[in-house]
């Protein structure tokens, strides 16, 4: 079906917004640390198409402990065709008008820019729109200047009933919803219509279902009979008392509305379910609601174009529910934007539609170049990077190490240098598995502008160094070798660094710590043989315990060379110094 699709969104000014340029696609999936600005950019979209009532002061960007004086927020609308042609289908062409649709020739486009400004009088935003002559470059120019500096173009509001805005925050509730007549079933409830027969024949039924409830219940009846007595108090004529245990009159059919829900034939009343199923019910009635407007848009003949704004759809849900979110709202009518935390959702998108918000002194926005990757660099992505290990999409930053040992030792040693846990500053570490398996993680974290470390091995004569190497240079990083790159020395992996490093005496206490015995006299008559034993080992044989298993070595080394207090191996120190000068983290203790 021919459509439209909002292509582009430019923001400038607003809220954590300084600058910014999102491409967007039919469904489109945000990631991103906390306070990296998605939020923001759906309510962004909210002043375009939505209500804009939420609006206030401090919406403006700060900037030098001032706000600025103008929020310009720029999209830009094309056609989406089955046949990929590149104008305005009729229908589309009538609605949107001519004087708004620009032409060139790649095809139609409307421009369309809306500037807030703070009305100091009047204490409130101002907002306005406009139609741009051009859509130009984000920087364009000689000398350069930013798209918000291109002229205004002429003023021309637009509010298409045809293009509604859906927005629907994380803190939802079915519950709350139904005693809500603004919400999305709220709004639903109080459009029921029947025609007058029909409203008759209910009626008729709930009077008779009425009257059986009363005349089956002995309770009911004694009550009704009490209280006829009424008429003789009141002095009144009326026809007497009806006690109606169900809504007399189908007006009021939905202020009783419960909704329940089970499996089989038991089923409970909504109350008695956790926030994951009545957020989760909240979030499909948004897709009804949706639906109704298509049905109603069929109807009279006309587009239908709605653009929905979803923001942590995961919220209170299990992995396993959290795996079917993305294909159910991917079904939604329209132009989907998700915002997440979920690995899970970000995982099963498509890695056009993932936009990654990122913000260090500010917000930069990323996105794979799926169009200039090999089908084998987005095998590699998927299969290496995204499906083992999905939550870093929310990583501030990226350290890459060759195996398991690097994995679980380096945030022991991240803990003790910086006084905090990598967790606490949103540092991810990766064990990539081998030294060629580096590449799809860079280019993974460079599309989406996550700062990445790499501490290599440097054995087997030199070529892991080359191997290493090349993979930087194919990435296409800018990055260079000094700045996030740490090989250990000539000939060494990480173990043998280590035992270079002279924690031979904290390897040991670990090998004798894991010695086991069966009774007290055992161990009195044992351990000092095994002490002499583990006391002899050469570097060789060490290196030969470690490597064995890793997994279970790792950790209590590096537990083990903390609790010494010797400083830290100097590769490791090269690392984090490296990462704090990326981070602007203050070394608390090194």
């Amino acid at each position: 079906m021919d459509t439209i699709l909002i292509k582009t969104v430019r923001i400038n000014g607003f809220r954590g917004l300084k600058n910014i340029e999102v491409n967007l696609e039919p469904t489109t999936v945000l990631t991103g640390m906390n306070n990296s600005g998605k939020t923001s950019f759906l309510k962004a979209l909210q002043v375009v198409f939505g209500n804009r009532q939420f609006l206030s002061h401090d919406d403006f960007y700060i900037e030098d402990n001032d706000s600025v004086s103008l929020i310009t927020i720029d999209v830009l609308i094309v056609p989406l065709n089955e046949d990929n042609s590149k104008n305005f289908s009729e229908d589309w062409e009538i609605l949107l008008t001519t004087d708004r649709i620009k032409t060139t020739a790649d095809g139609d486009f409307v421009p369309l820019r809306v500037v807030v400004k703070y009305d100091e009088i009047r204490n409130s935003p101002t907002v306005k729109q406009y139609i741009l002559e051009d859509w130009v470059d984000f920087g364009f120019g000689d000398p350069k200047r930013y798209w918000y500096e291109l002229d205004n173009g002429n003023e021309n509001s637009v509010r298409f009933e045809e293009i509604p805005f859906f927005y629907m925050d994380a803190q939802r509730d079915i519950l709350e919803d139904i005693k809500l007549k603004s919400s999305y079933i709220g709004k639903m409830l109080s459009k029921i219509e029947y025609t007058p027969e029909d409203i008759q024949y209910i009626e008729n039924q709930i009077e008779l279902l009425n009257q059986s409830a009363v005349d089956k219940s002995e309770i009911l009846t004694i009550v009704k009979d009490a209280l006829t007595e009424l008429n003789s108090a009141m002095d009144s004529t009326s026809g007497g008392v009806e006690i109606t245990p169900f809504t007399k009159k189908i007006r009021d059919l939905n202020k009783g509305l419960t909704i329940n829900y089970g499996e089989g034939n038991d089923s409970f009343l909504m109350e008695y379910h956790g926030m994951g199923t009545r957020s989760w019910s909240s979030l499909l009635t948004l897709k009804a609601f949706i639906e109704l407007f298509n049905i109603n848009s069929s109807k009279n003949d006309s587009v239908f174009f709605p653009i929905v704004a979803i923001e942590e759809p995961e919220s209170h849900l299990h992995p396993n529910a959290q795996k079917k979110l993305y294909s159910q709202i991917n079904n939604f009518i329209g132009q989907k934007i998700i915002s997440t935390h979920s690995p899970y959702i970000a995982s099963a998108a498509n890695l056009e539609e993932v936009r990654n918000f990122y913000k260090n002194d500010i917000v930069k926005i990323g996105a794979l170049p799926i169009a200039s990757f090999e089908t084998e660099d987005i095998r590699k992505i998927n299969r290496q990077v995204i499906n083992t290990k999905g939550e870093i999409f929310f990583s501030k930053c990226l350290v890459l190490g060759e195996g398991e040992t690097e994995e679980q030792a380096l945030p022991i040693f991240f803990e003790k240098h910086f006084s905090g846990s990598s967790i606490e500053y949103g540092i991810d570490f990766i064990g990539v598995g081998s030294f060629g398996n580096y590449l799809p993680f860079i280019r993974f974290a460079e599309s989406l502008n996550i700062p990445w470390f790499i501490l290599s091995d440097n054995d087997d004569t030199g070529k892991v160094k080359i191997s290493v190497l090349k993979q930087l240079t194919t990435s296409g990083s800018t990055r260079q070798e000094s700045n996030c790159i740490v090989f250990v020395d000539d000939e060494k992996d990480f173990e043998k660094q280590l035992i270079n490093d002279g924690f031979q005496d904290e390897i040991k206490k670990v090998l004798l710590s894991l010695k086991t015995y069966e009774t007290p006299q055992h161990e009195s008559a044992k351990r000092p043989q095994d002490e002499v034993e583990i006391n002899g080992l050469s570097d060789e044989q060490l290196y030969e315990y470690l490597t064995k298993e890793k997994a279970k070595f790792s950790p209590l080394v590096a537990d083990e060379i903390i609790n010494s207090g010797k400083e830290l191996p100097s590769k490791i120190i090269d690392l984090f110094t490296k990462v704090a000068s990326e981070l602007n983290i203050e070394v608390q203790n090194g």
